[in-house]
């Protein structure tokens, strides 16, 4: 039995968290930013104390890419000073902290898999905050499993998924780069990993950073393919170099993850990613009909 704290909660993998539900022994506290500020200590350690929380899943993280560049003091308030509160808040409390990182802690200019060993080298300001919230979590001394994951997706919030089904049904053709190269993560299955995890127990046995995602690799162009044929739109899927399509944020040119570490440590064996669109795609079809 465990009393779990998940942050974030209304965000892509919060509400898989909440679709799929933990042990029915668990008792589970999901939170936002309504219930719970986490830049705020005294209101975290609250919490906790109220709740008599073990465990803790964060999910909360600032994730706009882009407006990250022009609001670095907000990115890091949440990504790297809330991760840094929580994992106080673990030490004082006695807690296991489970944290969602990011493939953005490198560089992309990998040609084979990160594994939780690889030099990190964030290139943007949403890379390297989450990069400072993942060192404050191992220096704090707070018992901590990290998780890096890459191009989340869901039927929920605002994802690149749901943004091609959307222009898929306005548009004839539409451009997406194709010299980009990771592996999408369905929620779902993240946050079936996590349930796992916990489930198996013993977690500051097995402290330390993993990586998570679906098998696989594509570029953003593969990934727009599948998913407008899954919609059964008519839409042309057109290939575009990075180049032609600026951002403000660079975007790392490889960012597939070793996942080796995970699978033998909790015996998991991710799904390919396309079979796990399949299913995200189902769950959204009346959606973007």
């Amino acid at each position: 039995m465990a009393n779990i704290l998940v942050t974030g909660a209304n965000g892509q993998l919060g509400t898989e968290l909440r679709n799929r539900g933990f042990s029915l022994l668990d008792d589970v506290f999901y939170t936002d930013v309504e219930e719970l500020d986490i830049t705020n200590l005294k209101a975290i350690n609250s919490f906790i104390g109220h709740h008599d929380i073990d465990t803790i899943i964060n999910c909360a993280a600032y994730t706009a890419v882009d407006a990250a560049e022009d609001n670095e003091e907000k990115a890091a308030q949440v990504n790297r000073d809330a991760a840094g509160n929580l994992a106080q808040a673990a030490v004082e409390n006695g807690c296991v902290l489970i944290h969602i990182s990011t493939d953005y802690v490198f560089d992309g200019a990998a040609t084979e898999p990160y594994t939780e060993k690889s030099p990190t080298n964030p290139q943007t300001v949403y890379g390297r905050t989450k990069l400072e919230g993942e060192r404050l979590i191992r220096k704090s001394g707070c018992m901590y499993i990290i998780i890096r994951t890459s191009w989340l997706y869901s039927p929920y919030g605002h994802n690149f998924v749901k943004t091609i089904c959307r222009l898929a049904r306005e548009k004839d053709e539409i451009g997406v780069v194709n010299d980009q190269w990771g592996t999408p993560t369905y929620a779902g299955d993240l946050a079936d990993a996590i349930i796992r995890i916990i489930d198996i127990g013993d977690l500051p046995e097995w402290e330390g950073i993993f990586h998570f995602s679906n098998e696989g690799k594509c570029t953003w162009y593969d990934f727009a393919k599948e998913i407008v044929a899954l919609s059964g739109f008519d839409c042309q899927v057109k290939p575009l170099t990075s180049a032609e399509y600026p951002t403000k944020a660079k975007r790392p040119a490889y960012s597939v993850l070793d996942k080796g570490k995970l699978k033998r440590v909790f015996d998991m064996e991710p799904r390919d990613w396309r079979e796990a669109l399949k299913d995200c795609m189902n769950s959204i079809e009346k959606e973007i009909k």
